[in-house]
């Protein structure tokens, strides 16, 4: 079926997002309708009040990024205008799967089981009413899914949706960006859309664009170290985490049933929280946490690094079982509860996932010769000296503790760590 626009959208980001009949079908499902309560940056809005933009309108963002990236696909001859319309219902629905909190909820279902939010997607794609409507306009369910979530044949259309090139990306930095305030994530995305090629099945980019590729690159960077992993977002967001964690056998929250999944948004997974029976310290804790996250009375950062890519060594203090330790031998260095000091461990790609998960090692440019004939070179990532410089992984490890027992544990934390958390690691492992 040939996308035809039926309705249009007006967007802060992109103008006017226009939608075919079939799109505007699966937009009003239920199931769809629920992305508008779960907000695209978790507890962002604590820090960046204006942050309060959804999963909704960032899925219609990337469905406006990836049908642009097919008609200029189809104007150079690499893709039928058939596909444009199963392209644009993929991007709609990368995010159909995300549950409260959005990121966020994903560490908690990664630490009580081994189901992500695309699993969940996979589920509400094809056992939902979307799967009924998208059969009625003639789309299989199951090869919907499958590009969503990077498992189509075609391996370039995979890269719109998800990677370095993706419409993913070039949406949430836009929106992002925008909402709260952060200038790092503005990026030139007509740009590198207008520059698409396509080579051996798999996404490339014209030479002239490596630019304006490398800056999206360096902005999504700032835009982690910013706004994602600021102190105070993840002060929130630790908070959270734990109140959830310590309430899902209490609530079952990671029940990945749809019909108990499909319940959780934001502000229903905070009521629950809220109003749990305290019948024991674990549930009263994970009340005071939510009550603390609502009234944004949030936790003191007392100690922060950042790990880079030579940090081998550093990177073990990650396991569980160390991070338990050092929580527990710095509250006890500083005579407090051990519930009153927090450890959090964040780590991300500096550069995007592939679809399949795999680190992007490399970009494939098309340029032309003296004859004005079509040349192609694999270009790695380590020879584009920015991005090379921040590729591996952003880690950081930071401690938080409530504002009562800062002074104690700030004291205790100096004397724990001593000139830093490697000297503390290579102490606990002789």
């Amino acid at each position: 079926m040939v996308f035809t626009p039926v309705s249009e959208i007006s967007d802060p980001i992109h103008g006017y997002v226009y939608l075919s009949e079939v799109e505007r079908s699966v937009i009003d499902t239920r199931v769809f309708q629920r992305l508008r309560r779960i907000r695209q940056l978790a507890g962002a809005h604590l820090t960046y009040p204006s942050a309060q933009h959804s999963r909704f309108e960032h899925s219609l963002g990337t469905m406006h990024v990836a049908g642009f990236a097919g008609n200029i696909l189809l104007n150079k001859g690499y893709m039928d205008e058939d596909r444009i319309q199963v392209l644009r219902l993929a991007a709609l629905l990368h995010d159909v799967g995300h549950g409260p909190f959005s990121h966020l909820f994903e560490e908690v279902m990664a630490e009580r089981s081994n189901v992500t939010h695309e699993d969940i997607g996979r589920k509400i794609i094809q056992q939902t009413e979307i799967k009924d409507i998208l059969g009625k306009y003639g789309f299989d369910a199951k090869s919907i899914t499958a590009l969503s979530f990077g498992e189509s044949k075609i391996s370039f259309l995979n890269e719109i949706i998800a990677g370095g090139l993706s419409a993913d990306i070039m949406d949430y930095l836009q929106r992002d960006s925008y909402f709260t305030g952060a200038e790092y994530g503005k990026i030139d995305a007509e740009r590198i859309i207008s520059s698409f090629e396509v080579y051996n099945n798999k996404l490339a980019l014209d030479k002239a664009a490596l630019y304006s590729f490398e800056s999206m690159m360096i902005s999504r960077y700032e835009m982690f170290k910013a706004v994602y992993f600021h102190k105070t977002v993840r002060s929130a967001e630790v908070m959270m985490l734990r109140s959830m964690m310590l309430a899902d056998e209490e609530l079952h929250l990671t029940d990945a049933s749809l019909e108990n999944y499909l319940e959780l948004t934001d502000d229903a997974t905070m009521v629950r929280l809220i109003t749990l029976p305290t019948k024991n310290d674990q549930l009263k804790l994970a009340v005071k946490l939510a009550r603390d996250y609502r009234d944004r009375k949030l936790l003191k950062c007392v100690f922060e690094k950042i790990l880079h890519k030579s940090d081998s060594i550093v990177r073990k203090v990650f396991s569980k079982r160390l991070l338990k330790s050092m929580t527990e031998e710095i509250a006890g260095s500083a005579g407090v509860d051990p519930n009153h000091v927090y450890i959090d461990a964040s780590k991300a790609p500096s550069v995007p996932l592939t679809p399949a998960k795999e680190e992007l090692s490399a970009i494939v440019l098309i340029g032309k010769d003296a004859n004005g004939k079509k040349t192609q070179y694999t270009l790695p990532i380590r020879e584009i000296p920015l991005i090379s410089s921040i590729s591996g992984f952003m880690d950081m490890i930071r401690v938080y503790t409530t504002t009562e027992s800062r002074a104690k544990v700030e004291k205790a934390v100096k004397k724990v760590l001593g000139t830093g958390v490697e000297s503390w690691y290579e102490k606990v492992s002789m």
